[in-house]
Protein backbone atom coordinates (compact mmCIF):
# COMPACT_ATOMS: atom_id res chain seq x y z
CA UNK A 1 0.00 0.00 0.00
CA UNK A 2 1.36 3.36 -1.04
CA UNK A 3 2.47 5.62 1.79
CA UNK A 4 0.93 8.49 -0.20
CA UNK A 5 -2.54 6.93 0.05
CA UNK A 6 -2.06 6.46 3.79
CA UNK A 7 -1.23 10.15 4.18
CA UNK A 8 -4.20 11.21 2.05
CA UNK A 9 -6.51 8.98 4.08
CA UNK A 10 -5.17 10.48 7.29
CA UNK A 11 -5.71 14.06 6.14
CA UNK A 12 -9.08 13.43 4.50
CA UNK A 13 -10.43 11.56 7.53
CA UNK A 14 -9.51 14.48 9.80
CA UNK A 15 -11.14 16.97 7.42
CA UNK A 16 -14.29 14.84 7.14
CA UNK A 17 -14.54 14.42 10.92
CA UNK A 18 -14.24 18.18 11.50
CA UNK A 19 -16.78 18.83 8.74
CA UNK A 20 -19.15 16.24 10.25
CA UNK A 21 -18.93 17.98 13.63
CA UNK A 22 -19.85 21.28 12.01
CA UNK A 23 -22.74 19.58 10.23
CA UNK A 24 -24.03 18.17 13.52
CA UNK A 25 -23.98 21.69 14.95
CA UNK A 26 -25.69 23.22 11.93
CA UNK A 27 -28.28 20.43 11.85
CA UNK A 28 -29.11 21.17 15.49
CA UNK A 29 -29.44 24.85 14.62
CA UNK A 30 -31.87 24.00 11.79
CA UNK A 31 -33.96 21.70 13.97
CA UNK A 32 -34.05 23.97 17.01
CA UNK A 33 -34.99 27.02 14.92
CA UNK A 34 -38.03 25.05 13.67
CA UNK A 35 -36.78 25.05 10.08
CA UNK A 36 -37.05 21.29 9.53
CA UNK A 37 -40.12 21.59 7.29
CA UNK A 38 -39.20 24.93 5.73
CA UNK A 39 -38.59 23.08 2.44
CA UNK A 40 -41.65 20.82 1.99
CA UNK A 41 -40.07 18.76 -0.79
CA UNK A 42 -36.80 16.80 -1.03
CA UNK A 43 -34.04 17.16 -2.20
CA UNK A 44 -35.23 20.38 -3.86
CA UNK A 45 -36.72 23.32 -1.97
CA UNK A 46 -40.07 24.37 -3.45
CA UNK A 47 -38.93 22.70 -6.65
CA UNK A 48 -35.65 24.64 -6.85
CA UNK A 49 -32.07 23.50 -6.43
CA UNK A 50 -31.46 26.36 -3.97
CA UNK A 51 -34.54 28.17 -2.58
CA UNK A 52 -36.97 30.81 -3.89
CA UNK A 53 -35.39 34.26 -3.74
CA UNK A 54 -37.38 36.47 -6.13
CA UNK A 55 -40.99 37.59 -5.85
CA UNK A 56 -42.15 35.51 -8.81
CA UNK A 57 -40.46 32.39 -7.47
CA UNK A 58 -41.94 32.95 -4.01
CA UNK A 59 -45.43 33.37 -5.46
CA UNK A 60 -45.00 30.16 -7.46
CA UNK A 61 -43.79 28.35 -4.32
CA UNK A 62 -46.78 29.49 -2.28
CA UNK A 63 -49.15 28.40 -5.04
CA UNK A 64 -47.50 24.98 -5.35
CA UNK A 65 -47.48 24.36 -1.59
CA UNK A 66 -50.47 26.26 -0.13
CA UNK A 67 -50.25 24.35 3.16
CA UNK A 68 -46.63 25.40 3.67
CA UNK A 69 -46.17 29.15 2.97
CA UNK A 70 -42.61 30.09 2.08
CA UNK A 71 -40.47 31.47 4.92
CA UNK A 72 -37.23 32.87 3.56
CA UNK A 73 -35.43 33.06 6.92
CA UNK A 74 -35.97 29.32 7.43
CA UNK A 75 -35.80 27.81 3.95
CA UNK A 76 -32.18 28.76 3.33
CA UNK A 77 -31.16 27.03 6.57
CA UNK A 78 -32.69 23.72 5.54
CA UNK A 79 -31.33 23.79 2.01
CA UNK A 80 -27.83 24.86 3.06
CA UNK A 81 -27.91 21.96 5.53
CA UNK A 82 -28.64 19.62 2.63
CA UNK A 83 -25.78 21.10 0.58
CA UNK A 84 -23.39 20.59 3.49
CA UNK A 85 -24.61 17.02 3.96
CA UNK A 86 -24.00 16.37 0.26
CA UNK A 87 -20.48 17.77 0.55
CA UNK A 88 -19.78 15.44 3.47
CA UNK A 89 -21.16 12.57 1.40
CA UNK A 90 -18.61 13.27 -1.32
CA UNK A 91 -15.80 13.32 1.27
CA UNK A 92 -16.94 9.99 2.69
CA UNK A 93 -17.18 8.49 -0.79
CA UNK A 94 -13.57 9.53 -1.48
CA UNK A 95 -12.51 7.96 1.82
CA UNK A 96 -14.30 4.72 0.95
CA UNK A 97 -12.76 4.61 -2.53
CA UNK A 98 -9.24 5.17 -1.20
CA UNK A 99 -9.68 2.68 1.63
CA UNK A 100 -10.82 -0.06 -0.79
CA UNK A 101 -8.51 0.92 -3.66
CA UNK A 102 -6.39 -2.25 -3.73
CA UNK A 103 -9.30 -4.65 -3.14
CA UNK A 104 -11.12 -4.92 -6.47
CA UNK A 105 -14.38 -6.45 -5.23
CA UNK A 106 -14.64 -3.95 -2.39
CA UNK A 107 -13.90 -1.00 -4.67
CA UNK A 108 -16.54 -2.16 -7.18
CA UNK A 109 -19.10 -2.50 -4.38
CA UNK A 110 -18.35 1.05 -3.18
CA UNK A 111 -18.64 2.57 -6.66
CA UNK A 112 -21.81 0.68 -7.59
CA UNK A 113 -23.34 1.54 -4.22
CA UNK A 114 -22.65 5.25 -4.80
CA UNK A 115 -24.14 5.02 -8.30
CA UNK A 116 -27.27 3.30 -6.95
CA UNK A 117 -27.66 6.05 -4.33
CA UNK A 118 -27.45 8.79 -6.98
CA UNK A 119 -29.88 7.00 -9.31
CA UNK A 120 -32.23 6.42 -6.38
CA UNK A 121 -32.41 10.15 -5.67
CA UNK A 122 -33.26 10.81 -9.32
CA UNK A 123 -36.00 8.17 -9.29
CA UNK A 124 -37.44 9.64 -6.10
CA UNK A 125 -37.69 13.05 -7.76
CA UNK A 126 -39.55 11.39 -10.64
CA UNK A 127 -42.06 9.85 -8.22
CA UNK A 128 -40.73 6.28 -8.51
CA UNK A 129 -40.58 5.81 -4.75
CA UNK A 130 -40.57 2.00 -4.74
CA UNK A 131 -37.64 1.68 -7.13
CA UNK A 132 -35.88 4.50 -5.33
CA UNK A 133 -36.20 2.66 -2.01
CA UNK A 134 -34.95 -0.60 -3.50
CA UNK A 135 -31.89 1.09 -4.97
CA UNK A 136 -31.24 2.90 -1.69
CA UNK A 137 -31.32 -0.43 0.14
CA UNK A 138 -28.77 -1.85 -2.30
CA UNK A 139 -26.68 1.31 -1.96
CA UNK A 140 -26.48 0.73 1.79
CA UNK A 141 -25.81 -3.01 1.54
CA UNK A 142 -22.94 -2.76 -0.95
CA UNK A 143 -20.58 -0.68 1.24
CA UNK A 144 -21.37 -3.03 4.12
CA UNK A 145 -20.25 -5.91 1.89
CA UNK A 146 -17.14 -3.96 0.92
CA UNK A 147 -16.23 -3.27 4.56
CA UNK A 148 -16.58 -6.97 5.36
CA UNK A 149 -14.29 -7.88 2.45
CA UNK A 150 -11.43 -5.65 3.55
CA UNK A 151 -8.69 -7.51 5.41
CA UNK A 152 -7.24 -4.38 6.97
CA UNK A 153 -7.19 -2.57 10.32
CA UNK A 154 -10.31 -0.96 11.69
CA UNK A 155 -9.75 2.55 10.29
CA UNK A 156 -9.90 1.27 6.71
CA UNK A 157 -13.09 -0.73 7.27
CA UNK A 158 -14.70 2.13 9.18
CA UNK A 159 -14.00 4.50 6.27
CA UNK A 160 -16.05 2.21 4.01
CA UNK A 161 -18.71 1.56 6.64
CA UNK A 162 -19.25 5.33 6.98
CA UNK A 163 -20.48 5.41 3.37
CA UNK A 164 -23.32 3.01 4.18
CA UNK A 165 -24.22 5.07 7.24
CA UNK A 166 -24.30 8.38 5.40
CA UNK A 167 -26.49 6.96 2.63
CA UNK A 168 -28.95 5.77 5.26
CA UNK A 169 -28.63 9.17 6.93
CA UNK A 170 -29.70 10.80 3.65
CA UNK A 171 -32.79 8.58 3.62
CA UNK A 172 -33.59 9.63 7.17
CA UNK A 173 -33.28 13.26 6.08
CA UNK A 174 -35.78 12.57 3.30
CA UNK A 175 -38.18 10.82 5.69
CA UNK A 176 -37.87 13.70 8.15
CA UNK A 177 -39.54 15.90 5.53
CA UNK A 178 -41.93 13.41 3.91
CA UNK A 179 -43.16 12.02 7.25
CA UNK A 180 -43.62 15.53 8.69
CA UNK A 181 -41.06 15.47 11.52
CA UNK A 182 -42.09 12.05 12.82
CA UNK A 183 -40.29 11.83 16.21
CA UNK A 184 -38.74 8.39 15.65
CA UNK A 185 -37.29 9.60 12.33
CA UNK A 186 -36.04 12.89 13.77
CA UNK A 187 -34.38 11.01 16.63
CA UNK A 188 -32.89 8.53 14.15
CA UNK A 189 -31.57 11.40 12.03
CA UNK A 190 -29.80 12.87 15.06
CA UNK A 191 -28.31 9.47 15.94
CA UNK A 192 -27.28 8.98 12.32
CA UNK A 193 -25.43 12.28 12.36
CA UNK A 194 -23.69 11.41 15.60
CA UNK A 195 -22.83 7.95 14.27
CA UNK A 196 -21.35 9.42 11.10
CA UNK A 197 -19.26 11.83 13.16
CA UNK A 198 -18.20 9.04 15.52
CA UNK A 199 -17.06 6.75 12.69
CA UNK A 200 -15.11 9.50 10.93
CA UNK A 201 -13.56 10.74 14.17
CA UNK A 202 -12.49 7.26 15.22
CA UNK A 203 -11.04 6.53 11.78
CA UNK A 204 -9.12 9.82 11.96
CA UNK A 205 -7.76 8.92 15.38
CA UNK A 206 -6.62 5.50 14.19
CA UNK A 207 -5.06 6.90 11.01
CA UNK A 208 -3.23 9.39 13.21
CA UNK A 209 -1.62 6.48 15.03
CA UNK A 210 -3.27 6.74 18.45
CA UNK A 211 -2.69 3.50 20.38
CA UNK A 212 -2.32 2.11 23.91
CA UNK A 213 0.91 2.88 25.71
CA UNK A 214 0.85 -0.41 27.59
CA UNK A 215 -1.38 -3.39 28.36
CA UNK A 216 -2.61 -1.76 31.56
CA UNK A 217 -4.38 1.03 29.68
CA UNK A 218 -5.65 -1.48 27.09
CA UNK A 219 -7.51 -3.17 29.96
CA UNK A 220 -9.71 -0.07 30.32
CA UNK A 221 -11.26 -0.63 26.91
CA UNK A 222 -14.46 -2.34 28.09
CA UNK A 223 -15.24 0.48 30.54
CA UNK A 224 -14.84 3.06 27.79
CA UNK A 225 -17.11 1.06 25.48
CA UNK A 226 -19.79 0.99 28.19
CA UNK A 227 -19.43 4.75 28.56
CA UNK A 228 -19.92 5.25 24.81
CA UNK A 229 -23.00 3.01 24.84
CA UNK A 230 -24.51 4.94 27.77
CA UNK A 231 -23.80 8.26 26.08
CA UNK A 232 -25.45 7.10 22.85
CA UNK A 233 -28.55 6.09 24.82
CA UNK A 234 -28.60 9.53 26.43
CA UNK A 235 -28.18 11.23 23.05
CA UNK A 236 -31.15 9.17 21.82
CA UNK A 237 -33.18 10.37 24.81
CA UNK A 238 -32.15 13.93 24.02
CA UNK A 239 -33.26 13.46 20.43
CA UNK A 240 -36.59 12.02 21.58
CA UNK A 241 -37.04 14.97 23.95
CA UNK A 242 -36.33 17.47 21.18
CA UNK A 243 -38.44 15.67 18.55
CA UNK A 244 -41.45 15.68 20.90
CA UNK A 245 -40.91 19.32 21.92
CA UNK A 246 -40.50 18.27 25.53
CA UNK A 247 -37.41 20.33 26.39
CA UNK A 248 -39.48 22.82 28.40
CA UNK A 249 -42.12 20.35 29.60
CA UNK A 250 -41.10 21.08 33.19
CA UNK A 251 -41.30 24.82 32.62
CA UNK A 252 -38.39 27.22 32.82
CA UNK A 253 -36.91 29.48 35.45
CA UNK A 254 -37.24 28.81 39.21
CA UNK A 255 -39.07 25.58 39.95
CA UNK A 256 -38.11 23.95 36.66
CA UNK A 257 -34.96 22.25 37.96
CA UNK A 258 -34.34 20.01 39.83
CA UNK A 259 -38.12 20.04 40.30
CA UNK A 260 -40.55 19.77 37.39
CA UNK A 261 -43.34 22.35 37.20
CA UNK A 262 -42.50 23.23 40.77
CA UNK A 263 -43.17 19.66 41.94
CA UNK A 264 -41.06 16.64 42.76
CA UNK A 265 -43.73 14.30 41.34
CA UNK A 266 -45.65 16.11 38.57
CA UNK A 267 -48.39 14.41 36.51
CA UNK A 268 -46.74 12.07 33.98
CA UNK A 269 -47.79 9.66 31.26
CA UNK A 270 -44.85 7.38 30.48
CA UNK A 271 -46.85 5.12 28.19
CA UNK A 272 -47.89 7.87 25.77
CA UNK A 273 -44.55 9.59 26.11
CA UNK A 274 -42.69 6.61 24.67
CA UNK A 275 -44.99 5.35 21.91
CA UNK A 276 -42.47 5.12 19.08
CA UNK A 277 -44.81 4.78 16.11
CA UNK A 278 -48.09 6.68 15.74
CA UNK A 279 -48.93 6.11 12.09
CA UNK A 280 -48.40 8.17 8.96
CA UNK A 281 -50.01 11.43 7.91
CA UNK A 282 -49.75 13.33 11.18
CA UNK A 283 -47.88 16.64 11.20
CA UNK A 284 -45.66 16.49 14.29
CA UNK A 285 -44.38 20.07 14.04
CA UNK A 286 -44.87 21.62 17.47
CA UNK A 287 -45.56 18.21 19.01
CA UNK A 288 -48.79 16.24 19.50
CA UNK A 289 -48.36 14.98 23.08
CA UNK A 290 -50.06 16.44 26.14
CA UNK A 291 -48.06 17.95 28.98
CA UNK A 292 -48.09 14.80 31.12
CA UNK A 293 -46.47 12.75 28.34
CA UNK A 294 -43.89 15.46 27.62
CA UNK A 295 -43.07 15.76 31.33
CA UNK A 296 -42.46 12.00 31.43
CA UNK A 297 -39.99 12.30 28.53
CA UNK A 298 -38.20 15.20 30.20
CA UNK A 299 -37.88 13.35 33.52
CA UNK A 300 -36.47 10.21 31.84
CA UNK A 301 -33.96 12.41 30.01
CA UNK A 302 -32.89 13.92 33.33
CA UNK A 303 -32.58 10.48 34.94
CA UNK A 304 -30.45 9.33 32.01
CA UNK A 305 -28.27 12.41 32.41
CA UNK A 306 -27.72 11.55 36.09
CA UNK A 307 -26.70 7.98 35.22
CA UNK A 308 -24.28 9.15 32.50
CA UNK A 309 -22.86 11.86 34.77
CA UNK A 310 -22.13 9.38 37.57
CA UNK A 311 -20.64 6.75 35.27
CA UNK A 312 -18.47 9.07 33.18
CA UNK A 313 -17.41 10.94 36.31
CA UNK A 314 -16.22 7.65 37.79
CA UNK A 315 -14.56 6.70 34.48
CA UNK A 316 -12.67 9.99 34.25
CA UNK A 317 -11.24 9.44 37.74
CA UNK A 318 -10.28 5.87 36.85
CA UNK A 319 -8.55 7.02 33.67
CA UNK A 320 -6.48 9.59 35.56
CA UNK A 321 -5.47 6.94 38.10
CA UNK A 322 -4.43 4.50 35.34
CA UNK A 323 -2.21 6.93 33.45
CA UNK A 324 -4.59 8.42 30.88
CA UNK A 325 -4.64 11.77 32.63
CA UNK A 326 -5.39 13.93 29.58
CA UNK A 327 -8.29 11.71 28.49
CA UNK A 328 -9.79 11.68 31.98
CA UNK A 329 -9.61 15.47 32.32
CA UNK A 330 -11.06 16.02 28.85
CA UNK A 331 -14.03 13.75 29.59
CA UNK A 332 -14.64 15.50 32.92
CA UNK A 333 -14.55 18.98 31.39
CA UNK A 334 -16.89 18.06 28.53
CA UNK A 335 -19.21 16.26 30.95
CA UNK A 336 -19.53 19.20 33.34
CA UNK A 337 -20.00 21.63 30.44
CA UNK A 338 -22.77 19.47 29.00
CA UNK A 339 -24.63 19.28 32.32
CA UNK A 340 -24.37 23.04 32.83
CA UNK A 341 -25.68 23.67 29.30
CA UNK A 342 -28.60 21.33 29.93
CA UNK A 343 -29.54 23.12 33.14
CA UNK A 344 -29.11 26.50 31.41
CA UNK A 345 -31.53 25.40 28.68
CA UNK A 346 -34.20 24.84 31.31
CA UNK A 347 -33.55 27.96 33.38
CA UNK A 348 -33.22 30.31 30.39
CA UNK A 349 -36.11 28.95 28.34
CA UNK A 350 -34.17 27.08 25.63
CA UNK A 351 -32.25 29.92 23.94
CA UNK A 352 -31.16 28.86 20.45
CA UNK A 353 -27.43 29.41 21.04
CA UNK A 354 -27.39 27.40 24.27
CA UNK A 355 -29.53 24.59 22.84
CA UNK A 356 -27.29 24.32 19.77
CA UNK A 357 -24.19 24.30 21.97
CA UNK A 358 -25.78 21.48 24.01
CA UNK A 359 -25.77 19.33 20.86
CA UNK A 360 -22.23 20.35 19.98
CA UNK A 361 -20.80 19.54 23.41
CA UNK A 362 -22.56 16.15 23.28
CA UNK A 363 -20.54 15.47 20.13
CA UNK A 364 -17.36 16.69 21.82
CA UNK A 365 -18.03 14.46 24.82
CA UNK A 366 -18.45 11.56 22.41
CA UNK A 367 -15.15 12.50 20.79
CA UNK A 368 -13.31 12.47 24.13
CA UNK A 369 -14.57 8.94 24.71
CA UNK A 370 -13.57 7.88 21.20
CA UNK A 371 -10.10 9.34 21.71
CA UNK A 372 -9.88 7.39 24.96
CA UNK A 373 -11.03 4.24 23.17
CA UNK A 374 -8.32 4.72 20.54
CA UNK A 375 -5.83 5.16 23.38
CA UNK A 376 -6.79 1.73 24.72
CA UNK A 377 -6.19 -0.08 21.42
CA UNK A 378 -3.44 -2.63 21.82
CA UNK A 379 -0.07 -1.84 20.31
CA UNK A 380 -0.06 -4.79 17.87
CA UNK A 381 -3.16 -3.38 16.10
CA UNK A 382 -1.30 -0.13 15.51
CA UNK A 383 1.79 -1.99 14.29
CA UNK A 384 -0.34 -3.73 11.67
CA UNK A 385 -1.63 -0.37 10.49
CA UNK A 386 1.82 1.17 10.23
CA UNK A 387 3.14 -1.81 8.29
CA UNK A 388 0.64 -1.05 5.53
CA UNK A 389 2.20 2.37 5.06
CA UNK A 390 5.60 0.87 4.33
CA UNK A 391 4.50 -1.38 1.48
Amino acid sequence: MSLRIVKVLRGLSVLAAVFAFGLVMFGAFVRLSNAGLSCPDWPTCYGQATWPQHAQAVAHADAAFPDRPYEAHKAWREQVHRFLAGTLGVMVLLLAVLASWRRRSALLAVLVGAAFAAIGVGLYMLGEHLWSSLLAGCAIALPLFAAARLQRPSAWRISVLALAVIIFQAMLGMWTVTLLLKPIVVMGHLLGGMTTFALLAYAALRFAGVAALDDDTAGLRRWVVIGIALLFCQIALGGWTSANYAALACGYGPGSFPQCLGQWAPPTDFHQGFVLWRGIGVNYEGGVLDMAARSAIQLVHRLGALVVFCYLGWLSIKLVQRGLRLCGIAIALALVSQVLLGISNVYLGLPLAVATAHNGVAALLLFTLLATLASTQRRHDESMFLSLGRH
